[in-house]
């Protein structure tokens, strides 16, 4: 993929009304989408960090949309936690930071667009789950941002990618890449392809739950990987819901699939030998029932009873993409190496075939979560 210069941070810091001069900065977290800093600036009382992101215009064309939405949902939250006399509330959301003149983003001279956020002190990220209780916590966190935008229209919302979860979409995508072969990489890749066409009902079956009228549409966050929570670093509390680029209107479904595809693997996401792509039943029940908690007479029986539906959906859907990306030769997600996406690919229909050799197990899980 194409790999963006490194930033002026001093120049863009000092776009954004923060309070005193920049002092250094660092590239921070594991995305691969956009690029994120953490910087510092010598405040009146002492060192004060935050969050610079730069949006990819790549796969954002229309980074305004991404703008208004993370406002709006922050602010929508605030709201929220104040009606709710949470007393904390500045650590259970992202604070976004204006640009001098008072505008939620500033675009610098290569017309890139930029926002800024509070950091969040005194909490960690996992880009896997350690165990049963870090999975509950961020999952609950989860739940909690479902619940409490229950009561802002996804009306409200811009798409910000449209067709992000559209398997049809992805599916056709898939089928350009094979055919066109642009790399020379289909017959490595041809046990990934047959699988995916072997899936195409997953599709299917999405598709008309998923037409207008049979399960609601909300305020979703699209991207519940365990690594978009902030834990609490002493109590290991789920805190705040981050990374808000995807916030778009879509099913409850997706959120949950997006949670047991990135939570219950026992292997890292890019792992060479994807036979350790297994599910850990113990992992999906604390996470299940962590996000249901705070749902409790939100989710209609329907979205209850889809909830695995979402799960396989999502995880063949971001499998296709990795090996639509491979395919193509690597354009969207970032890589390290030589054959990254496909190592990705092969370990998430690695583990959606387990899931699906489980799911007895695991529709029984879901049931006995009231």
């Amino acid at each position: 993929m194409v790999v963006n210069p490194v930033p002026d941070l001093a120049a863009v810091a000092a776009a954004f009304d923060l309070p005193g001069p920049f002092v250094g900065g660092e590239p921070h977290g594991t995305g691969h989408i956009n690029d994120t800093y953490r910087v510092t600036v010598a405040g009146p009382a002492g060192p004060v960090r935050f969050i610079l992101r730069r949006i990819n215009r790549r796969v954002f064309p229309n980074p305004e949309l991404v703008v208004a939405n993370t406002v709006q949902v922050c602010q929508h939250l605030a709201t929220v936690y104040r009606r709710q006399g949470v007393t904390d509330s500045d650590r259970r959301r992202q604070v976004p930071v204006p640009a001098r003149g008072g505008a939620w983003r500033h675009v610098d001279a290569a017309g890139d667009w930029w926002c800024a956020f509070l950091f969040q002190e005194d909490t960690v990220g996992r880009d896997e789950i350690g165990s049963e209780d870090e999975a509950w916590q961020a999952a609950r966190a989860f739940g909690r941002f479902l619940r409490d935008t229950t009561d802002l229209s996804p009306a409200r919302l811009a798409v910000t990618i449209p067709g992000f979860h559209d398997g049809r979409r992805r599916l056709a995508d898939l089928e350009d890449a094979a055919a066109a072969d642009a790399c020379g990489r289909v017959q490595e890749a041809a046990g990934e392809l047959a699988f995916v066409r072997d899936h195409r009902s997953v599709v299917a079956a999405a598709e008309r739950l998923l037409a207008p009228g049979v399960l609601p549409w909300r305020v979703t966050h699209n991207d519940t990987k365990c690594n978009n929570v902030l834990l609490d670093a002493v109590t290991g509390e789920g805190l705040c819901v981050i990374d808000l680029d995807t916030v778009m209107p879509g099913s409850a479904l997706f959120d949950f699939g997006d949670m047991v595809r990135s939570f219950v693997s026992a292997a890292p996401e890019d792992d060479p030998d994807p036979d350790r792509a297994r599910l850990r039943n113990g992992i999906f029940a604390a996470l299940a029932a962590g996000w249901l908690e705070p749902l409790a007479g939100v989710l209609t029986p329907a979205e209850r009873e889809h909830l695995l539906l979402g799960a396989r959906l999502i995880i063949l859907l971001i499998g296709t993409r990795f090996l639509t990306d491979h395919l193509r030769g690597d354009v969207y997600f970032r890589i390290r190496r030589t054959g990254h996406n496909l190592d990705r690919c092969r370990n998430q229909f690695h583990l959606l075939a387990d899931l699906e050799a489980r799911q007895a197990d695991l529709e029984r899980i879901l049931r006995a979560i009231p």
